[in-house]
């Protein structure tokens, strides 16, 4: 077992960027070569989980995962032997009032640390959008938390968000309405905000269209959820319609999002 990162391997000849451009090939290859019923010969494609079939459209390194391993890479290193950085989680404490390190708001721990949180708060706000992460504004016992995509697998250990409201900004698009379905696979009480048809139609301005949308099956989400994806999915606004997060009005945005709106 290496024991080591991958970065640190001293092949002569071999950039270790090599081996991380192409773990699909050498996973591949050493099936090939591994006797039959060993842990290699399950070799990661990088699209064998059904979280992993959306990457392709969105982000390649990150998934939802079963905590093994949460990364296509992450899932290289482990069946390898090699160790692996660890998954970082950024949040903002919107509440003023609730201590931090020092004066500081914006921090970044590992997931494993956020796992274990014990802050005052009632609430979680998830977006994907660094500007909107960075942009919320001051809220009581809201903590606001940066996803980037698909990269919300952190929450999966949090158990101590099942005592929180958890809200989810995403795009409206079909991946949008995927993370969400995903999200609540991990903590079923995962609310949607500013992803329905009211907000879709008042910013047709800002409509653009999504490069390769989403057919799968979603079943966790609401009825209006489900036929707002199943609209988007038929093109009944027009090809391929997305409205993208960063793009609503932001007076609209903090009109829904204040408590109780």
């Amino acid at each position: 077992m290496p024991g080591i990162y991958v970065r640190q391997l001293g092949l002569p000849g071999v950039h270790t960027k090599f081996i991380e451009r192409h773990r699909q090939v050498i996973d591949q290859l050493l099936a090939a070569v591994t006797a039959p019923g060993s842990e290699v010969d399950g070799a990661d494609t990088d699209s064998e989980a059904p979280l992993d079939e959306a990457l392709a459209a969105a982000e390649p390194e990150v998934a939802l995962d079963d905590g093994a391993g949460r990364t296509p890479a992450a899932r290289f290193a482990r069946r390898h032997g090699f160790l692996h950085p660890p998954e970082l989680v950024r949040f903002r404490i919107l509440d003023p009032a609730i201590p931090a390190l020092g004066g500081a708001r914006d921090i970044t721990v590992t997931a494993e640390a956020f796992s274990t949180l014990q802050l005052p708060v009632h609430t979680l706000i998830a977006t994907e959008n660094q500007v909107n992460f960075l942009a919320l504004p001051e809220r009581p016992g809201t903590l606001a938390l940066y996803g980037a995509g698909y990269g919300f697998s952190s929450l999966r250990e949090a158990r101590w968000l099942r005592e929180c409201e958890v809200l989810y900004w995403g795009d409206i698009d079909t991946h949008g309405f995927r993370i969400l379905d995903q999200l609540r696979a991990v903590h079923l009480h995962v609310e949607s905000v500013l992803m329905d048809e009211e907000t879709l139609l008042a910013h047709r301005d800002a409509w653009g269209t999504e490069p390769s949308p989403s057919r799968a099956t979603l079943t966790r989400l609401s009825a209006e959820e489900s036929a707002l994806y199943d609209a988007l999915g038929s093109d009944k606004y027009g090809p391929s319609v997305r409205l993208e997060q960063e793009l609503i009005n932001w007076d609209w945005a903090l009109e829904r999002l204040r408590p109780g709106g």
